[in-house]
């Protein structure tokens, strides 16, 4: 399993290069064939379905729909599983940017706003996987929050892998489509804004990382598993090395260079990593969370302790560390045992998670639902 998903960059990025060179051939030309009946039947078919996919113009809101087929996990659960897309605002290169998305709504029994979760599923995964794999729609309906699955398109990457990487281009675009569209769902459904929160798996984990550090005021916590080191790839053979070998560069220095410190309101931040990846090295998870002390204010520009106070607890499921400042958990990294490069806790019939570990979404929302963004942060961000 991890050694096919190492593979997926360079078949990706194989994947690109050949249709680049497919582009710029003149095609030959066919002698006209009259088609068969069963042939015509089935183009008609096939330009109906097409028609029905195609998204409207002109920015309409597209209706949400219930999707036909619903992952088993939301098979079980009890709220609504819709699926849509969003017409995100144009990035750099793109004149037409929309985004799928999934959303799961629990049975709603009171009042107050939900909260809501945003998954950022891995390569080879789609929201349905991803819901499924995790099974994070039945703990909302346990405690009362949606789900938000936005999902990468194959047209985009051919393994629906997120450029995480790419902070300039595909992937600082791709994160603006994800911030665009929470601030519709938050809109359109009456979620609560100072209770969004993030996570991701690989290279979800990854774009979330961005999206944490670049959208602050949207997001009050991150959930990073399986992932990656902000700051030190900037391209897909980059990626692959950080992703096997970590940063050469001082993780801290990274945070440095991208942000300043000193303005930035933090983020707090659950890290989960398998000590047996051998897709992305666990040695990932001990930068993001130099990272992630950095940037809520516990360690300076040198690493030096300046703030707050770790608890490290040792047990059968692996090594767990809290870092707490003023008495709150602020940071929390679970390097769990016996896992590689999958989502510990979840479905093991579904590719990239299994059922080794503690529950990585009862661990992340347990964590999250102690963590707000401020009413003056919040309103600022989903007005701007």
């Amino acid at each position: 399993m991890s050694k096919s998903l190492t593979k997926l960059w360079l078949r990706g990025l194989r994947r690109l290069v050949a249709n680049q060179v497919e582009a710029i051939r003149v095609p030959k030309p066919r002698a006209a064939t009259k088609p068969t009946r069963a042939k015509t039947v089935k183009s008609k078919l096939k330009s109906g379905a097409a028609k029905a996919a195609t998204p409207r113009a002109g920015g309409a809101r597209p209706a949400m729909r219930e999707s036909r087929v619903r992952p088993r996990a939301s098979a079980w659960a009890r709220g609504k599983w819709a699926r849509s897309y969003h017409s995100a605002p144009p990035t750099a290169g793109r004149l037409i940017n929309h985004l799928s998305y999934a959303l799961y709504t629990p049975p709603k029994t009171g009042p107050e706003p939900l909260p809501l979760v945003v998954m950022l599923h891995g390569c080879k995964q789609n929201a349905d996987d991803f819901s499924q794999g995790t099974r994070i729609n039945l703990l909302a309906d346990k405690y009362g929050f949606a789900v938000l699955y936005p999902e990468q398109s194959k047209h985009e990457h051919a393994h629906r892998c997120w450029h995480w990487y790419d902070d300039s281009g595909s992937g600082g675009g791709e994160a603006a489509s994800v911030v665009s569209l929470v601030k519709a769902m938050v809109a359109q459904h009456d979620f609560d804004e100072e209770r969004v929160y993030l996570a991701g798996m690989s290279a979800g984990a990854g774009l979330a990382a961005l999206l944490a550090v670049r959208y602050p005021q949207v997001f009050a916590a991150v959930g990073l598993h399986s992932g990656v080191v902000f700051g030190e790839a900037r391209s897909a053979i980059g990626a692959m090395d950080v992703m096997r070998r970590g940063s050469r560069t001082d993780p801290v220095a990274l945070i440095d260079a991208a942000v300043d410190v000193r303005e930035y309101p933090g983020m707090p931040a659950v890290i989960v990593h398998g000590e047996l990846d051998s897709v992305v090295t666990p040695a990932n998870a001990e930068q993001l969370t130099k990272q992630f002390l950095r940037l809520n204010g516990f360690i300076d520009a040198v690493g030096n302790r300046r703030a707050g106070e770790t608890r490290q607890e040792t047990n059968p499921d692996g090594v767990v560390s809290d870092h707490f400042k003023n008495g709150r958990r602020v940071v929390k990294t679970a390097i769990v045992r016996g896992l590689g490069h999958s989502w510990a806790g979840g479905d093991d019939t579904v590719a990239f998670h299994s059922s080794k570990g503690p529950d990585s979404s009862a661990v992340m929302w347990e964590f999250f639902k102690h963590q707000r963004r401020s009413s003056e942060a919040t309103r600022d961000a989903f007005v701007a």
